[in-house]
């Protein structure tokens, strides 16, 4: 079956940096898009970044722009997210998400519910 597996997460202060991790298995890794979603508490699930099945197209959420990447290694079946600058609102569950891209709407970033599968997400804490 189809798993996600976030990794990376944890506390650190702000204008630190840290490099999420999310492996996956049980489907043509190559054939999908993939996307970082985060929900912080009391708010709802917001899209961070996307990326094509290519990895051609990439995608970000303007609070993010400039100062995280997402990048795909198709042999290793993995996504990354680095992240820099890194601010206290950028402290939420961080989750990993995967789907066909022509399922899911423009640049994939606003509507979690067109994604249909998640890894079970990773927390970053950013103190001020």
């Amino acid at each position: 079956q189809v798993q996600l597996v976030e990794s990376g997460g944890g506390l650190v202060q702000a204008g630190g940096s840290l490099n999420l991790s999310c492996a996956a298995s049980g489907f043509t890794f190559e054939n999908f898009g993939l996307g970082w979603f985060r929900q912080a508490p009391g708010k709802e699930r917001e899209g961070v970044s996307t990326i094509t099945s290519g990895g051609s197209g990439t995608y970000y959420a303007d609070a993010v722009k400039g100062r995280f990447t997402i990048s795909r290694d198709n042999a290793k079946n993995t996504v990354y997210l680095q992240m820099n600058s890194l601010a206290p609102e950028d402290t939420a569950v961080y989750y990993c998400a995967a789907d066909g891209w022509a399922t899911v709407g423009g640049d994939g970033l606003e509507d979690p519910s067109e994604w249909d599968y998640w890894g079970q997400g990773t927390q970053v804490t950013v103190s001020s």
